[in-house]
């Protein structure tokens, strides 16, 4: 282990500031043990945001790695202090969760989100820059050629046709996280007090002048995806139930079918009952039929379940993250709201 990685948590537990002024353009970057692939982000970032002769700031948020992530992103803040803050996050709160952090921390005209494995080239940036100074509040993207393998490729394209057609919100690709948003949608992202949600689906209600862009994807250099087939369904669940109760009419419309043709069956077997007599034969039918409603009620119990989850998550008011330190904020500047911190 080097010697900077085996520095103690206590060290990173304060504010230390450099005097800079506002920039025009945040990079907001979650960071989760990403040891492998920081050095050539470090590489490659910088000089492409250097070459858009604009001021800006690199946001990290370490999101409670466990590897040398921490060690590396302060080394780097040490290297670029005036275009580099990072927020530490205390432990692992997610994607999503980081995202915010780093929103609240931002002071950017403009805000672009981005990925740190790289699959999303930060030569990109520039180009979302572009559509935001053009006068789009939110720029979103999809990515060509996408470098994953077939299933998510499939899953994905099934959950934006189911996506589309519950909530209403229009995402070309959804799992791309290379997005562009204006300082006004970031402050009412800011402002939102949910739990659970998802940031480019808030993007897309809270923007007046919305655009979607072709972006490159490449294959991940290093390291693994921390989006495994769980968190997918994960994230899918929260779409449909965070911004639709179309799922719950829908259900509520099954069961009403559901419930005519129980009625329509117990009539008909109390029929056979009374004009022929008791039956053996049809038995595993009935059963059959009995374990197919049964399923059904079980599928509308989860469902129901998701919302109230939600409604619970909601109502116990805990923090979305915890910080524990953030290098490159001045003592003097806004911290976000308490609940956050």
């Amino acid at each position: 282990m080097s010697t900077v990685s085996a520095m103690p948590y206590s060290n990173f537990c304060r504010v230390e500031a450099y005097p800079v002024t506002a920039p025009v353009l945040s990079v907001v970057i979650p960071v989760f043990n990403e040891e492998a692939v920081l050095p050539s982000l470090f590489d490659r970032l910088y000089p492409a945001l250097d070459a858009l002769d604009r001021p800006y700031e690199v946001v990290f948020v370490n999101d409670g790695s466990r590897d040398n992530s921490v060690a590396l992103l302060r080394a780097q803040y040490q290297r670029r202090p005036h275009e580099t803050r990072v927020v530490l996050l205390q432990v692992n709160f997610g994607q999503h969760a980081a995202i915010l952090a780093g929103f609240a921390r931002s002071r950017g005209a403009y805000v672009v989100t981005l990925d740190a494995d790289l699959q999303n080239p930060p030569e990109e940036v520039g180009r979302l820059l572009e559509q935001l100074e053009a006068g789009y509040d939110y720029v979103g993207t999809w990515r060509a050629k996408r470098q994953d393998n077939w299933f998510r490729k499939y899953a994905s394209r099934v959950v934006n046709v189911v996506r589309a057609k519950l909530t209403g919100i229009r995402m070309a690709d959804h799992g791309c996280m290379l997005r562009g948003y204006a300082r006004p949608v970031i402050d009412a992202i800011n402002a939102t007090r949910e739990n659970v949600t998802f940031i480019p689906a808030l993007a897309s209600i809270y923007s007046a002048r919305s655009i979607e862009i072709e972006v490159q994807h490449d294959e991940r250099i290093a390291g693994t995806s921390k989006y495994s087939l769980l968190r997918l369904i994960r994230l899918t669940f929260d779409l449909m139930t965070g911004f639709s109760t179309v799922p719950l009419q829908v259900f509520s419309l099954v069961g009403s079918v559901v419930s005519a043709l129980s009625a329509i069956l117990v009539v008909y077997m109390l029929g056979r009952r009374l004009f022929l007599g008791p039956e053996v034969d049809g038995v595993f039918t009935l059963f059959a039929i009995v374990f197919f409603f049964l399923g059904i009620a079980l599928f509308g119990i989860g469902l129901l379940g998701e919302y109230i989850g939600r409604i619970y998550l909601q109502v116990r008011q805990r923090p979305r993250y915890l910080i524990g330190a953030v290098l490159g904020e001045s003592a003097d500047e806004p911290r976000g709201s308490r609940r956050d911190e």
